[in-house]
């Protein structure tokens, strides 16, 4: 039985005639005509009662026109929808990111993605880089919004945006008074730091510079500016913690050699997903409208 022959029947079984059901499938009535008779042989059943004035079904005809239009339904919903998901048009995508690209690209990224592929589910996780390496070793997230650099062979990283970090301080901290702070203005001060745990490449590159003496260290930039804002310390942050807005702390941003923040995209290389690819492309094109 091959779904051209059922075809065949559903148009017969409509028009209730060969001539009409064979103008419309764009064949001969001949053909038509043994396609039928070879699909009622197979099935052992009579389809269609025939005189030389009339085509009508049979009951067991009748039975299986309902029932074969449902199929053929879903049939074709299922290849439709199958077309559509090698598009990249239905699916589903799997996003991890860390807490600092809320306030960075991606709610841009996230608007024009769903805007394009309105009828693709994505599904969020928030977490650490660290974190997002490894679920992408573990196919568990099909790309990350994280902090390079990632030294992974099976792994791609497309860097998005790379910014200066700034100084957070408490308001009317003394180095509010400072003209020009350099580093070695930090060193009296106690630092209040991301955790190793949440951004290590950071972390480090901050001990090298100005070797702070660290009175708290949080996991998450929300908790550094709020300690920061209690006057527990002074903090280095990206530069896009400055769109988190508070009365209690002020950003300096003409410090000179703080650390450069990166953001990037990363996916396995082996991966040839169009989601993935085109999540890619909207991070790189969102990143450069905003420089």
């Amino acid at each position: 039985m091959e779904l051209r022959q059922l075809r065949y029947f559903i148009a017969v079984a409509e028009e209730l005639n060969f001539s009409r059901a064979a103008e419309r499938l764009h064949i001969t009535q001949p053909p038509l005509s043994i396609q039928i008779q070879n699909l009622e042989k197979e099935m052992g059943v009579l389809l269609f009662l025939r005189t030389n004035r009339s085509v009508e079904l049979t009951p067991a005809g009748q039975h299986f026109y309902h029932d074969l239009v449902k199929v053929i339904d879903i049939l074709e919903g299922s290849i439709e929808n199958a077309k559509r998901i090698h598009l990249g048009k239905l699916g589903s995508l799997r996003v991890g990111f860390v807490g600092s690209a809320t306030y960075d690209i991606l709610p841009a990224v996230l608007r024009v993605f769903r805007k394009q592929f309105p009828d693709v589910q994505v599904h969020l996780s928030e977490l650490s880089t660290l974190a997002q390496l490894e679920a992408l070793r573990q196919n568990e997230i099909d790309v990350g919004v994280l902090r390079p650099p990632v030294l992974e062979d099976t792994l791609h990283t497309e860097i998005v945006s790379i910014h200066p970090c700034v100084l957070a301080v408490p308001k009317q901290h003394p180095l509010l008074e400072v003209e020009v702070v350099t580093l070695e203005d930090l060193k009296p001060y106690p630092f209040v730091l991301i955790s190793p745990k949440t951004w290590p490449g950071l972390y480090t590159e901050i001990l090298g510079l100005c070797h702070p003496v660290i009175q708290q260290e949080a996991l998450e930039f929300q908790t550094v500016i709020g300690l920061v804002a209690a006057g527990m310390g002074i903090s280095i942050v990206p530069q896009s913690i400055m769109n988190m807005h508070t009365q209690e702390v002020v950003y300096i941003d003409s410090v000179q050699q703080l650390p450069l923040a990166s953001m990037g995209i990363t996916y396995r290389r082996s991966d040839q997903s169009i989601l993935v690819k085109a999540f890619c492309e909207i991070a790189v094109r969102v990143a450069r409208s905003v420089e």
